[in-house]
């Protein structure tokens, strides 16, 4: 699953900077501008990182691309719930002290778990890093049910009780941010964190940021499919960023322009997911309301200035309806006052009365800010 993985995220990495060689960028005067491409495999959250850059100095553009991998690395120490690292208070730290004692953290933590919050409350506790507990047992069943599944062997799948159990532990009335002493405290034991649905789209996003305070022409971040866009391309047409078809996690769906700086984030249900023993496909998206992998869509994708909450919001929208959705995102642009558009990919059978397109085996809703961005593979 891991090798398939990076290979669904090379390829739409590929699409993307595909795009910007097939829109050649404007020469300079002087000199013409370089491409500089990397990508590392190990650089933090189970993922490939890539960044492509256009400048005029290979240099430069190389040490941008380490500075960018050495902050994905210590955001995935600082975010990582299953290992400890030496001198750090990271996620695991707090976690693991639940119900004993405050934990002095980083700063990053903190405004991380501050963002989180304010999603918690946007979207009426649809997006919640509070359940930790009950996405360690899907975790747990999840890891032994990809492995029996390369077996050819279906897998368990938890019982109700042992859900309802797990999500008893929970609520943000039991984590407590000390920002004056730099601590937090989960004051319950059994209590836990997880951050799995903001952690890589807001490590991209302080990147992006670092980015944009450098000497860079224009450039992409592709952290595991959390796509951050730096400035907008010398010839002036926007970014092409393509949707993954949910057939076979491969192949090209559809492809959203954008303009300038800004992110697109895709949740979807054709990774980490196994086989259980009904026949059930259970992914690593969990509804909260249900306890449950949400089964409303195979993907969703966010496109809004900020990474971080693209991520936050793709997962969120990944468990409501396409009506209780777009509450979220009028929600989230009257706090932020930053502009969001989604698509929604769906078995024809699942539209909700929405109005949208049949494309191939899938249908798809979008909002109105992209109807005249979103381009179809097949009609």
């Amino acid at each position: 699953m891991r090798n398939r993985k990076i290979l669904i995220t090379l390829l739409c990495a590929a699409f993307l900077t595909g795009c910007a060689a097939e829109q050649e960028a404007e020469k300079a005067p002087e000199q013409e501008l370089e491409k500089y491409t990397n990508l590392s495999a190990d650089a933090g959250f189970d993922t490939v990182y890539q960044q492509t850059e256009f400048g005029y100095d290979h240099d430069l553009m190389a040490e941008h691309y380490t500075k960018a991998v050495s902050m994905f690395s210590s955001f995935n120490d600082l975010f990582d719930i299953y290992n400890e690292y030496e001198g750090i208070g990271n996620l695991m730290t707090i976690n693991a002290n639940a119900g004993i004692a405050p934990v002095e953290t980083d700063q990053r933590i903190i405004d991380m778990l501050k963002e989180a919050k304010m999603f918690y409350e946007i979207s009426g506790g649809a997006f919640d890093i509070t359940i930790g507990s009950l996405l360690h047992v899907w975790h747990e069943y999840r890891d032994r049910g990809i492995a029996l599944n390369q077996q050819g062997t279906k897998a368990p799948i938890p019982s109700d009780e042992e859900l309802k159990e797990a999500a008893e532990k929970c609520g943000w009335d039991k984590v407590v941010i000390d920002e004056e002493n730099k601590t937090v405290f989960i004051t319950e034991k059994g209590v836990s964190l997880d951050v799995g649905g903001i952690a890589k789209g807001y490590a991209a996003e302080a990147i992006g940021q670092f980015m944009e305070t450098q000497d860079v022409v224009y450039a992409t971040i592709n952290a595991g499919r959390n796509i951050r866009t730096v400035h907008s391309k010398a010839d002036g047409k926007p970014w092409s960023i393509g949707i993954t078809d949910p057939s076979d996690g491969n192949s090209l769906y559809c492809a959203v322009e954008m303009d300038g700086s800004g992110s697109f984030v895709t949740s979807g249900d054709y990774e980490r997911y196994y086989i259980g023993e009904d026949g059930g496909i259970y992914h690593h998206i969990i509804d909260p309301k249900t306890l449950k992998p949400a089964d409303y869509y195979h993907s969703v994708s966010i496109i809004t200035p900020d990474s971080g909450a693209a991520d936050c919001l793709s997962t969120t929208l990944f468990t409501l309806s396409i009506e209780d959705g777009k509450k979220v995102l009028e929600a989230y642009e009257k706090e932020t006052g930053n502009p969001v558009n989604a698509v929604w990919i769906m078995d024809p059978q699942k539209t909700q009365n929405e109005e949208g397109k049949l494309s191939g085996e899938y249908f798809c809703v979008y909002t109105d800010g992209i109807k005249d961005r979103i381009t179809f593979v097949r009609n």
